[in-house]
């Protein structure tokens, strides 16, 4: 399991609406792509381990790092968004 993507997700959600952002699947889908394309991946196989990687992501410095790249992908795409505004056929 990939506990970044976890931790991603888990803090998306609060960007996102900060900045006022459709939160619809593919927006969410495209923020979380680029966001865990920016940051390495933390992979454990047990729970044991896994509790020591949450742990490890106590510490500040790691949640801003996520946060930085979070904000980037959202700006991105609320920039450029891809998906289909309702009632438009584009």
């Amino acid at each position: 399991m990939n506990l970044m993507e976890e931790v991603v997700k888990t803090m998306m959600d609060e960007v996102m609406e900060k900045q006022d952002m459709c939160t619809c699947k593919r927006c969410r889908l495209d923020v979380t792509a680029l966001t865990l394309n920016e940051l390495p991946p933390r992979y454990v196989v047990s729970s044991k381990g896994e509790a020591f990687s949450r742990a490890d992501f106590l510490k500040m410095q790691k949640n801003i790092d996520v946060l930085r790249e979070i904000n980037q992908a959202v700006l991105i795409v609320k920039d450029r968004p891809r998906h289909h505004a309702k009632g438009n056929s584009s």
